[in-house]
């Protein structure tokens, strides 16, 4: 039987097989959004089995378990490893349709030369030959260099000391490859949290700042974004769930800030105004030194209590908001930009019906005299949308209203190393539609230019985006 992974999958024309192979296929990766450990890669870390690199951190594959009736002990819980595989691979044949196919079978290709399907019959043999390559030396390293990952920014507090981050880039056997920072503050912007205020004092400790005031925490954050600067931050990222702007000033910002460290209730607009106020004055800090911002818009996080309880956070138990929110973002893009203080800024959408609004939100802050491509950017398929319909959808929507050309290309959003075979599902996606406009008739056969446009996004408009 031929490979399921084969040359040309999710190739379906002949443009796109031409543009992704001559292409897209060499091109080393950008990963300017993930959630991996620095101190794993600084230590180079070695795995016992395909369930610990596999399975350890992957809540995609933990809610596909769930749905498919496997008890948590098989998944989170103490069960043997290789229990916990098998139940893997029960679950992932019932995956059709599902990225979660796709990108299983990617990775068993590219990480392990494996091409079987992954299935109860075949997981004995896939174990044996996976794990096998992991005794031979498939490190952290190793995994990110067989991806060509050139640069890969990591999500990181603030109050971090960021010293793995520092190891790294004092090494020489890294070959090229950089690891950076990403500034996220949401801790500092989330006041309604329980823990706000405990998280006030770790931030004031790791900038030596007493924070008594609004003043008091931008200037802990200023030299906490300062010292992510020395480490080779370039991005910024805030996850927005609610209520995120209202209009104010900063008398009444203070105001709401002392009652907050008074413990006394605020209301929803009261929260509104004070994230609004703070995400704005973020924006121009980075806007002054150069760095990109990034909105991630619409998670609701922990709906089951009971998960949340038992697993803590970002265990499976996140999904879509449906809030509306233009207006608020509008306003929060336009405080920056009224005075020409608007970072480039990425913008994502985790609810598909907002990515139409998105591209056009896009289009109303592009204007500014350093001629930057794209200065504002939908953001690329994001988490629940992040499988082949949703790619599809996020650069259809950039080519409705926008200019894809611009686009900065795929991301990961993941803790697992081996999620970097992504960008090789998104790069073939992007030159099948590519391809299919030709074929179509919808663009002239240029392939001289759509090459020069296959770079562009998968590779050279992040790297200028950013800065690198």
């Amino acid at each position: 039987m031929e490979n399921f992974i084969n040359d040309d999958f999710m190739l379906y024309n002949e443009p796109a097989k031409e543009l992704y192979h001559h292409v897209a296929a060499p091109l080393a990766i950008i990963d300017y959004h993930n959630h991996l450990s620095a101190k794993e890669i600084y230590e180079d870390k070695s795995y016992e089995n395909l369930t610990e690199v596999w399975l350890g951190d992957d809540h995609y594959k933990w809610r596909a378990m769930r749905a498919a009736g496997v008890s948590e002990q098989f998944i989170t819980g103490q069960a043997d490893a290789y229990e916990k595989f098998q139940a893997w691979a029960r679950t992932v044949q019932q995956c059709l349709g599902n990225p979660l196919y796709h990108w299983t079978h990617l990775e068993l290709a590219r990480y392990f030369g494996i091409y079987d399907t992954l299935s109860p019959e075949t997981a004995s043999a896939i174990w044996k030959q996976a794990n096998e390559k992991l005794r031979k030396g498939l490190t952290a390293r190793k995994l990110l260099k067989m991806q060509k990952v050139e640069v890969l920014c990591t999500t990181d507090d603030p109050a971090d000391t960021l010293i793995w981050h520092q190891r790294l880039a004092e090494e020489k056997g890294l070959e090229g490859m950089r690891v950076l920072p990403t500034f996220r503050p949401d801790k500092a912007i989330c006041l309604e949290r329980a823990d706000f205020l405990e998280y006030l004092q770790k931030l004031g400790k790791a900038a030596k700042v007493e924070i008594d005031s609004v003043a008091a925490l931008l200037a802990a954050l200023t030299l906490r974004l300062e010292h992510f600067m020395r480490a080779g931050c370039c991005v910024t990222d805030h996850s927005l769930e609610g209520a995120f702007f209202a209009e104010t000033n900063e008398v009444e910002v203070e105001d709401i800030f002392r009652r907050r460290l008074k413990d006394k209730p605020l209301t929803i607009e009261e929260q509104a105004k004070y994230k609004g106020y703070l995400l704005a004055r973020l924006g121009r800090l980075y806007a002054a030194r150069g760095l990109v911002m990034q909105l991630h818009i619409g998670a609701l996080r922990n709906n089951s209590l009971r998960g949340f309880r038992q697993l803590g956070v970002d265990t499976g138990f996140d999904s879509m908001n449906d809030f509306s929110f233009a207006p608020q973002l509008s306003s929060l893009l336009d405080a920056m930009d009224r005075t020409g203080e608007l970072p480039k800024t990425v913008i994502y959408s985790l609810n598909p019906k907002d990515t139409p609004m998105l591209a056009a939100m896009a289009g109303n802050f592009q204007g500014n005299e350093k001629g930057i491509q794209g200065k504002v950017q939908l953001g690329a398929a994001w988490w629940f949308c992040d499988h082949a319909h949703g790619m599809v959808a996020q650069m259809q929507a950039l080519m409705d209203v926008g200019i894809l050309t611009n686009f900065i290309g795929m991301l990961t959003d993941s803790r697992s190393l081996l999620s970097f075979s992504r960008h090789e599902y998104f790069r073939r996606i992007l030159c099948n539609m590519l391809g299919g406009l030709v074929e179509k008739g919808q663009y002239p056969r240029d392939m001289k230019y759509l090459k020069k446009v296959v770079k562009d996004i998968c590779y050279d408009n992040a790297k200028q985006y950013f800065s690198l």
